[in-house]
């Protein structure tokens, strides 16, 4: 088995340090919710801590915080063909003097 080579990249911020992966905890809030992502792949500077978050795995969280927005949206209801929806009241909106 050979060994692995770890991969990483010249931090853009301080430009001296290398960018490693690690594992980092991650935040943000979503429709005023906190929401809180321990061991999140990142790259972090091993000179100045400057942190990059994994783009593929931000993609994938992303996608997943955006499919349980989407279950989450009241659904209409569908009727029979036959049922017919009552008509809803229209108003015209206020006008400005």
């Amino acid at each position: 088995m050979q060994d692995e080579k770890k991969r990483s990249y010249p931090c853009r911020e301080c430009q001296v340090g290398a960018l490693q992966p690690r594992p980092v905890s991650y935040f943000t809030v979503q429709d005023g919710q906190l929401i809180s992502v321990p061991d999140f792949p990142a790259w972090v500077c091993d000179v100045c801590g400057s942190t990059e978050y994994d783009s593929s795995a931000l993609a994938e969280l992303h996608a997943m915080l955006e499919a349980n927005r989407q279950s989450l949206r009241p659904r209409r209801r569908l009727r029979p063909k036959g049922d017919a929806e009552p008509p809803r009241p229209t108003a015209d909106p206020p006008r400005r003097p």
